[in-house]
């Protein structure tokens, strides 16, 4: 999405710009320093070498950037809008090679730093000043923006398309609408592309315009680029994640700009064939492809690719298209294309974050981006590209480095102390274990995807408050708490309790684990991890506490319900369990542990799930997420069903033990929900996990079930 590379023939832009009335946009400053960006076309037998500027490329990128915004305000509009950034790649490779095409350099080192001076004067103004001010935006709505502004850091140094795909990101997710930076991806790509194609161009002799230069090059970059190919189509099958994200599987699309240029260059009756081709027929089967479902992505990138390549070859004057691409107003998107890629995101994003999108908010949403990006355009990209900084190369390329280490600085600042500029419901701001004075959340808290089972837990280090200075030794009356997030939810309630009472307590989660003696959960990065951490939290409590002394276990009740009808996600011994089978095992494991624990005068409390929401509580603490149709005040039915389904093998197990009780959490924060509907949001983490707010509500039920005198 960067737009055009230079060409020495730029005045030809600008003659082009002035002959049109293009004044009338404001374009005055493209009058000086055109030469740095103009957008070249292939030299032919008609211009005999000659360049000169290509209006209806820049309105090819004005058909891409549309389709994108077109996609990302609605995917049922224009399902595969997103393919407009393939046109992108496609015109990125064509300009580059051609604006390459006869431009003469002393040495490699002349001409690659040439080549990297034009990219950051073209690239780093504008993505500074999007990145700096959309990471103090997002801090004002995202109560936990830390993905976010690792996005932003990263995209400055062209590798947020390696931290999504590390973050295992899915760009279709609805997730993904609410990092601002998601769509710097496509930055990345092409950045890394810079990396390699400079290289490709001089050694190959095209850079040195030798006999031979572009004979080599169509060779290399050909053999490439079905290998490109061939790796994207294998990828998207095993890895989509990655087919999507990394440089390598793109290559071929933006080889695809190089090689049509060069097929231009040196055969003739190529590009005479291709002039033939209808461009109103290429621009239909392009509106066509993007009507394609996301499940069709393969072909429809290649078939946009493929398409993208024939219509700037056949793109030329005297045709509708052309007239079409070449219209005053069509070519003004065009050159502020890049700027309205980089803006349009921002502004969806913080939308979705407040009032939302809707048919009413949409012309205003419109106007917001255009403005933003004619002003990034004016201010920020042509400025810097037409005149740069400082008079010397190595020095416009050393001040960009600066930049863009400052801004990822000053993001690193806005991560640290981004509480101070949430603008919701301030105890959202806080995690639903922050009392972290009380309790050692960091050596207290394991996780599933750990890579390996830890062979010494130091759960002594897991008292809260002033008792955790107390010895260990002394079997002092205790309460222990256990489980995985929903555990950790409820540490701010527990906190209190033991401050107020002085009971000493003792509390350990593993993220993401269900609460088993003997089953496997199938999310575990090591089979048997969430069970043999469990056990050694027993063999803790049946060594540190005092007769009297309970165990307070709370998991989400998911692992016992399942999403599907037959499978659950636990297993024995490598086989998959029906969720009937893990219930019973469940009631078995219940029955037998408050016996183990009965045996040595300690009783067992296994807890309720939680009403989750069918909204998101982030978004609907916010300013203005009044008008955010997504911001409904309701229970979610799968949760529901979930904690039912628990109850169930709880109160099933109970029946057969009198040595534990159930802790029903679920029925008072329904009751909260249901009459005091406004203040819902700000008990809520997310949907499914309560906030401290949340948590302190459940101080009596808590303390009732400990046999706590508060």
């Amino acid at each position: 999405m960067s737009g055009s590379e230079a060409a020495p023939e730029g005045k030809h832009r600008s003659e082009w710009i002035l002959r049109k009335g293009a004044r009338r946009y404001s374009l005055a400053p493209l009058r000086k320093g055109m030469v740095e960006i103009a957008s070249p076309v292939a030299p032919s037998a008609s211009n005999s070498g000659a360049s000169k500027y290509r209006p209806e490329i820049d309105g090819l990128r004005a058909f891409a950037v549309v389709a994108v915004i077109i996609n990302h305000f609605n995917k049922d509009l224009l399902p595969s809008g997103y393919l407009g950034v393939d046109i992108f790649f496609v015109i990125s490779g064509y300009v580059i090679t051609s604006s390459l095409a006869g431009r003469k350099s002393k040495n490699f080192l002349d001409f690659v730093t040439g080549f990297y001076e034009r990219r950051i004067k073209r690239l780093v103004p504008a993505l500074v000043v999007f990145v700096l001010i959309t990471s103090v935006l997002i801090s004002l709505f995202n109560p936990d923006p830390g993905v976010a502004l690792k996005t932003g850091i990263t995209s400055l140094f062209g590798l947020s398309n390696l931290y999504l795909l590390k973050t295992s990101t899915d760009y279709f997710a609805q997730s993904t609408e609410l990092n601002p930076f998601v769509h710097t991806w496509s930055l990345g790509v092409e950045e890394q592309f810079y990396l390699l194609f400079p290289f490709l161009i001089w050694f190959s002799g095209f850079g040195r315009q030798t006999a031979k230069g572009a004979r080599n090059l169509f060779a290399w970059v050909g053999a490439l680029t079905i290998a490109s190919l061939i790796g994207f189509i294998y990828l998207y099958q095993v890895n989509q994640p990655a087919a999507y994200f990394l440089m390598p599987p793109r290559f071929w699309e933006m080889a695809a700009g190089c090689l049509i240029f060069i097929g231009f260059q040196k055969r003739a009756r190529i590009e005479k064939a291709l002039e033939q081709v209808p461009p109103l027929l290429v621009v239909a089967a392009l509106v066509g492809v993007m009507f394609f479902p996301v499940s069709a992505a393969v072909p429809a990138t290649i078939g946009t690719v493929v398409l993208s390549a024939i219509l700037i070859a056949c793109l030329k004057q005297g045709t509708a298209a052309y007239k079409f691409f070449t219209l005053e107003k069509v070519v003004f998107i065009g050159l502020i294309s890049y700027s309205l890629y980089l803006w349009h995101w921002t502004v969806l994003s913080i939308s979705r974050w407040t009032i939302g999108i809707h048919w009413w908010s949409v012309p205003i949403q419109i106007a917001l981006i255009t403005l933003l990006a004619i002003a990034s355009y004016r201010l920020a990209e042509v400025p810097i590209r037409t005149r740069g900084l400082l008079p010397k190369r190595s020095l416009n390329i050393f001040s960009g480095a600066i930049a863009v280490v400052v801004s990822a600085a000053f993001l690193k600042v806005v991560s640290s102390y981004h509480n101070y500029l949430y603008s919701g419901v301030p105890e959202r701001g806080e995690q639903f274990y922050s009392e972290r004075d009380r309790w050692n959340h960091k050596l207290c808290v394991s996780d599933r995807r750990s890579d390996a089972v830890p062979t010494f837990l130091d759960f002594s280090e897991c008292y809260l408050g002033a008792s955790k200075r107390s010895n260990p030794g002394n079997l002092a009356r205790t309460i222990f708490w256990y489980g995985n997030s929903f555990n950790e939810q409820l540490m701010p309630a527990a906190a209190r309790i033991q401050l107020r009472s002085g009971l000493q307590m003792n509390s350990f989660a593993v993220s993401g684990c269900p609460a088993t003696l003997n089953m496997e959960y199938a999310g575990e990065k090591i089979p048997g991890y969430c069970a043999r951490t469990f056990r050694k939290y027993i063999d803790f409590v049946l060594e540190s506490g005092a007769s009297g002394s309970k165990l307070i276990v709370a998991a989400s009740p998911g692992y016992w319900s399942g999403l599907s009808d037959d499978k659950s996600v636990l297993r024995q011994k490598g086989s998959v369990l029906t969720i009937k089978k893990a219930q019973e095992l469940y009631k078995e494991e219940l029955i037998e542990l408050s016996g183990i624990l009965a045996k040595n005068g300690k009783s067992l409390i296994v807890a309720t799930g939680i009403p989750a929401l069918t909204s998101n509580p982030d978004i609907c603490s916010n300013i203005g997420s009044s008008f955010n149709e997504t911001c409904k005040v309701a229970l979610d039915a799968t949760a529901l069903k979930s904690n039912e389904a628990l109850v169930s093998v709880l109160k099933s197990a109970n029946a057969q033990s009198n040595h534990f009780q159930v802790l029903d959490i679920y029925s008072p924060l329904a009751r909260k929900i249901k009459s005091e509907r406004q203040d819902v949001f700000s008990l809520y983490t997310n949907s499914s996990h309560i906030s401290k707010k949340g948590a302190l509500l459940l101080i009596p039920v808590l303390a009732n079930a400990a046999r706590i005198n508060m």
